[in-house]
């Protein structure tokens, strides 16, 4: 198809001015009639080229169009883009009975996974990773100003500490866009690059966690720990050869949560050893004993692939993954008791279908969920069912809670703002206020804790300023002023913040100075 054409759609689009899916593509398809072509142009074909318009300044700029054309802008309707890279294969401690050994690839990852693939195609290259998904991110219309790099691959704590510190500080050049001389050169760049770090995941076990590897997880610059947890009943455990037991989540996750660190737990119902009931009394039991309370989880409904001792045992007839109806039924419950606090991130690993021997093959688990809970007239009251995302047009009428609770020997404060029945969340902040006492990170000691500030909504580029965009309101900082006060009237003369890289530069604007590898301010 012509250029000519392309120009003549995208200045129709323009003057037209559509505000939905629908409207968009009834306009391609008049178009298409009008012109007697047969095959409409793509939605990244109209926006690269307009892109590219805007580039040169040959057009004005309609966000509405932008949006509509992006590929996927559910990926950046979180206010960040996520990054995911993976790690090379190595050696992991354990031996669960559920994990695939497949040669070569990370542990408990396959080949034919979407990421893995795209690691694969890069040769687990980090740099090579990050550009690449960048640049996807990009051409698909996505803001990549603010970047959560989440690195996958197992136990992040097995790998070589030379490699850890080169690896991450590949990512960071790779976002930066220039080489740097060591770790640290590369974090100081990322203060002020184009495409700012705001938050870096690691995976890895509870059993690992000590407060050594804490303080080696935060001069890499990590804000958020995935742990499997799977179950916390320590028969369950055992059966599946985890290696570990209640006693080690309990420790890591108080650590964790003291040194500000959001914590994800990665949940695995229909374990061999457990049962529907005993499923059900995994999640009352995280979100009701104050040792758990994780911030947020992942639901890994278990699945048969080989590989696995699993599969063995399901061939012998000593396995049997639940029916489907069963397994729905049981997340659905689940659900109903998720805290509002708490942020389901995923349901289902992204295991292709030919690859599953046994169990759950329902691709968008998600969806069936949200529909099937709807027609038993529930919901669910997780941060993720409740992100504004598009919807900020009321986020004037955006009303302040708080929500106390108790977990892992502290008081957590979960501040936010959303509509009047909470049913839309625009902004949350989590502040920890730990027992008093000396800290293993002597900059913590006497400190209250931001252990992350989070406002929903389209991404909104860094240098850009928007009126109708939620990130660009100040509810963060709101929220932030309510976090201090609230420290300050209990006697913390110190607050403390879990800063991502990226994002050092907006704290120091608030009067935060870096200390160690927290940003830090006096409350006077």
């Amino acid at each position: 198809m012509s250029k000519d054409l392309l120009n003549n759609l995208l200045r129709i689009l323009l003057e037209k001015k559509p505000k939905t899916h629908a409207k968009l593509n009834k306009i391609k398809r008049k178009f298409a009639r009008d012109h007697r072509i047969s095959d409409l142009f793509t939605n990244a074909e109209v926006l690269n080229y307009y892109q590219n318009l805007l580039v040169k300044k040959e057009l004005s700029k309609d966000s509405t169009l932008l949006a509509l054309l992006k590929k996927r802008a559910i990926r950046t309707l979180s206010g960040v883009a996520p990054v995911a890279v993976l790690t090379k294969s190595e050696k992991c401690p354990g031996e669960c009975a559920y994990c695939p050994k497949e040669k070569d690839m990370p542990k408990s990852y396959l080949s034919n996974e979407p990421a893995v693939m795209r690691a694969i195609a890069v040769k687990f290259d980090p740099f090579r990773q990050v550009k690449v998904r960048i640049k996807a991110l990009e051409n698909n219309g996505h803001e990549t100003d603010k970047i959560e790099l989440i690195v996958m691959g197992g136990t992040w704590s097995c790998l070589k500490k030379n490699y850890q510190t080169r690896f991450i500080r590949r990512c960071f050049d790779a976002a930066n866009g220039k080489v740097s001389a060591d770790l640290a050169d590369a974090q100081k760049s990322n203060e002020k690059a184009k495409h700012r770090i705001i938050g870096l995941t690691l995976e890895t076990r509870p059993d690992l966690i000590d407060e050594k590897e804490i303080k080696r997880f935060r001069e890499l610059g990590c804000t958020k720990v995935e742990m499997g947890v799977q179950s916390v009943f320590d028969d369950v455990l055992k059966k599946n050869k985890r290696g570990h037991g209640r006693k080690e989540i309990i420790e890591a996750t108080k650590l964790l949560k003291n040194a500000g660190f959001k914590v994800v737990y990665h949940m695995m119902p229909n374990l061999p050893g457990s049962t529907l009931k005993k499923d059900l009394g995994v999640f009352k039991e995280i979100f009701s004993n104050p040792d758990f309370a994780p911030d947020m989880i992942k639901i890994y409904p278990c699945v048969v692939v080989k590989g696995s001792l699993l599969y063995d045992w399901w061939k012998k007839g000593k396995f049997k993954p639940y029916s489907t109806s069963q397994l729905i039924d049981l997340l659905c419950e689940i659900k109903k008791l998720i805290p509002e606090y708490v942020r389901v991130i995923r349901l289902i690993r992204d295991i292709p279908a030919e690859s599953i021997e046994a169990g759950n093959r329902i691709s968008n688990l998600r969806q069936y969920l949200i529909e099937e809970m709807k027609k038993r007239g529930a919901a669910c009251k997780c941060i993720r069912c409740r992100e504004a995302r598009e919807k900020t047009s009321a986020v004037k009428n955006a009303k302040y809670f708080v929500k106390k609770y108790k977990a892992s020997k502290g008081e957590e404060y979960f501040l936010q703002y959303a509509s009047s029945n909470k049913k839309t969340l625009y902004a949350f902040l989590r502040l920890r206020l730990p027992e008093k006492n000396e800290h293993f990170i002597k900059e913590l000691s006497e400190a209250a804790l931001i252990r992350e500030v989070h406002t929903y909504g389209q991404m909104v580029p860094i240098d850009e300023k928007s009126k109708k965009a939620a990130q660009h309101l100040g509810l963060g900082k709101k929220l932030i002023f309510e976090a201090e006060k609230i420290a300050k009237v209990l006697g913390y003369d110190k607050m403390a913040v879990i800063s991502g890289i990226g994002v050092r530069a907006y704290y120091r604007k608030l009067g935060y100075r870096l200390a160690g590898n927290y940003m830090s301010k006096k409350l006077k």
